[in-house]
Formats: structure tokens, sequence, C-alpha cells
């Protein structure tokens, strides 16, 4: 920050210092008009050239600072851009790993809801077809009515059971599936957004 002021304060001497020369410039020539001599003009005539001369070129050093300090600056500022660049997209693509994890981990959760699922469901089959099989067993078995019925209440519970974890199964693959909807949309939102 001490830098900048500095030139600063060193640009507004040198223009401070060509407008003076011009100053000095033009008072020779109006005290060398005043005098009335052509030796005295024509002096002042090379003097207030010169001082011109040397105002420009102090004007002109002036500007080309300036510029050279302008283009560093920007120079400074694209490479502080191309950094935050880099960090955002790093940044970028840190969470679109993290997310196709997420992602994969819950297909493979869902995968495996879906196969405990099928099994309960062969489960419940096979409960119901050993239902119907008892059912026709004490059916012509009266003399062990008591023994099969009982049979028959623990198929029912473990069916009702097997329904129920179906039904659980169920709700929990829905819930997974709309969290994975979720995950895909943001996914596929930020992919939007970076393009």
């Amino acid at each position: 920050m001490a830098t900048t002021n500095a030139r600063r304060r060193q640009r507004s001497t040198r223009i401070t210092v060509a407008v003076a020369l011009l100053v000095v410039a033009a008072l020779a020539v109006a005290g060398a008009a005043m005098s009335g001599s052509l030796g005295v003009v024509l002096g002042a005539a090379v003097v207030a050239l010169v001082l011109g001369a040397a105002s420009t070129k102090i004007m002109h050093s002036e500007l080309l600072t300036s510029r050279q300090e302008a283009a560093r600056d920007r120079a400074e500022q694209a490479q502080a851009y191309r950094e935050m660049e880099a960090v955002r997209v790093a940044e970028n693509q840190a969470f679109a790993r993290a997310m196709t994890e997420r992602i994969a981990e819950r297909q493979q959760l869902i995968g495996d809801l879906e196969g405990e699922l099928a099994r309960t469901q062969r489960k419940v089959a096979e409960t119901t077809l050993k239902l119907g099989a008892e059912a026709r067993r004490a059916a012509r078995a009266e003399a062990a009515i008591t023994d099969e019925t009982r049979r028959a209440d623990d198929a029912d519970e473990r069916a009702a059971e097997a329904i129920v974890r179906v039904a659980e199964l169920e709700q929990e693959l829905d819930v997974l599936r709309a969290e994975l909807d979720a995950w895909q949309a943001v996914a596929t939102e930020q992919t939007r957004q970076r393009a």
C-alpha cells in the first residue's frame, strides 16, 4: 500500500513538473514578446520548444509507467482468478466424486433390499403353500386336528410377520429411491450449473 501511495505522489510530482515547465515556457515567450527584441523572442521560442519537449517526454514516461502498472495489476488479477477457478474446479470434482460414491452406495443398498424383498416374498409364497397343505392335512386327519391347528396358527403368525416385513422393506425401498432421485437431481443440477 505504501508503494502505491509513493507512486501516486511521484506521478503527481511528474505532472506538476511538466505543467511548471510549460508555464515557464509561456512566461519566457510572453516576457520576450514584451521586450520587443527579435533575438530575445527567438531565444525564448527555443527555450519554450525545449521545455515543451521536456514536458511532453515527462508526460509520455508517466503514461508508459501507468500502463505498465495497469498491465501488471491485470496480470496479477488474472492469476488470482485462475487460482480461484482451480480451487473451485477441485471442490466441484470432490463433490461430484462424493455424490457418485453416495449414489453407488445407495444403489447397492437398493439392490440388497430388492434381494431381501424377493427372498421374503418367496418365504411368503412358501408359507402360503404350507398353510394350504396344513389346512388340507387337517381336514383329512381329524385325529390330529389340535396339533395341526397349532401348526396352522404358527404358520399364520409367520406369514403375518413376513407380510409386515415385506411392507417395511417396500417402505424402506421407497424412501431410498426418493433419496437416490433427490441426489441424482442435485448432481444433474450441479452438472448443468458447471456447463
